[in-house]
């Protein structure tokens, strides 16, 4: 893990509200001055770093005169709304003070659950980091209603991590990581280390909700890091006032809790395609591009397409079937339901004649394959 951490060029770093606000008091400028100089000192060695705050609700709180969080959906994205204000400018200041612009995104899970809109944020957030920008990433609690809701920002800082391909999840908290049971009330817990994120006896572990402040606890931070796992970014729960935790971590230094994935990138990304992507339509493959796909690992070309089936878009996800409709392979299309029935048992040196464009010579390339 220590060597992961070391490797790693793209971090995302998400920050609980009891760190942001001092337990509720107000935006923690102290605090939140030395995450940015952290990560400022960071992104000047070369990394990607993204930030994903809590916090927007607490400041909120405190500027309205709240003692105690709201129960009604309304008040807490009012108190969202006011807070956000505060939040967002303690970031772009303290970022500004170490030479580093920065970016405010706020994000729903129907963002991230439309196709279309995940494409939208992942390419934001790309360019953002290849124009030396840190974004700070918050729920869009003005919003979302609990439907739509992440529920806790452990969860939004892990699919971000799986949105921008991360290598790895830092989540920050008033703890030091994560015990064998909860130390405040068993003198005989045991720290945990080091473990294999999504182990099942984590889950066990961990205990209810965290601080009066913060919607989350250990649970989330255990479930977070098995979601990052998903995408091969590995995580670290660690206590957010350890003095340079950020550049300690990013050094090797073993501090607070590792969960280390045990997928590899390339076959995480295939996994998230096979495991939580809709299947928005189907095409049915001949018995050569079945041996092709099967056997050599091979892309779908037009030409082994004999029927396309339902309505899909580029990027959706679709099933391949063989000649009787059983499932072989699941994969993002490259071309859309009606351009591929144009193209199908054509051969690829057609496509651009037939549709005047191209997209490639593939219907689904073999990097946006998985074998079912």
């Amino acid at each position: 893990m220590s060597e992961a951490l070391r490797q790693a060029r793209r971090i995302v770093v998400k920050v609980g509200s009891s760190l942001v606000t001092n337990e509720g008091r107000g935006v923690d400028a102290e605090a939140i001055g030395n995450w940015c100089r952290q990560m400022a000192a960071l992104a000047h060695q070369g990394l990607e770093v993204v930030m994903v705050s809590s916090g927007a609700i607490a400041e909120g709180m405190k500027r309205l005169g709240w003692t105690s969080r709201p129960t009604e959906l309304s008040e807490l994205q009012a108190a969202a709304a006011v807070g956000q204000m505060g939040l967002a400018q303690m970031y772009e200041s303290q970022l500004s003070r170490h030479g580093m612009g920065s970016a405010q995104v706020l994000l729903t899970h129907a963002d991230l659950a439309d196709r279309e809109r995940y494409l939208n944020a992942r390419s934001t957030l790309l360019t953002l980091l290849g124009l030396k920008v840190i974004p700070v990433i918050n729920e869009n609690d003005t919003v979302v209603n609990d439907e739509i809701k992440f529920g806790d920002n452990d969860t939004l800082g892990a699919l971000v991590a799986n949105l921008i391909e991360a290598d790895a999840l830092i989540i920050l908290t008033d703890q030091k990581g994560l015990y064998s049971a909860d130390p405040r009330k068993d003198p005989d817990a045991r720290f945990i280390d080091v473990a294999q994120a999504g182990d099942p006896a984590l889950e066990d572990m961990a205990g209810g909700a965290g601080s009066r402040v913060g919607t989350g606890g250990m649970i989330t931070k255990v479930l977070a890091a098995k979601r990052a796992a998903g995408s091969g970014a590995s995580t670290v729960i660690a206590w957010g006032r350890e003095p340079d935790v950020l550049l300690r971590l990013a050094a090797g230094e073993a501090i607070g809790t590792a969960l280390v994935a045990g997928t590899a990138k390339t076959a995480a990304r295939k996994q998230w395609i096979l495991d939580h992507l809709q299947i928005h339509g189907a095409v049915r493959i001949d018995a050569g591009a079945v041996a092709k796909l099967t056997r050599e690992g091979a892309s779908l070309l037009p030409i082994g397409v004999t029927a396309v089936e339902g309505d899909f878009q580029r990027g959706d996800v679709i099933a391949i079937g063989d000649a009787q409709g059983q499932e072989v392979a699941r994969g993002l299309a490259s071309y859309s339901s009606a351009e591929a029935r144009l193209i199908a048992r054509k051969p690829s040196s057609q496509i651009a004649g037939l549709l005047g464009y191209t997209h490639g010579t593939e219907l689904v390339h073999r990097d946006n394959l998985i074998l079912r």
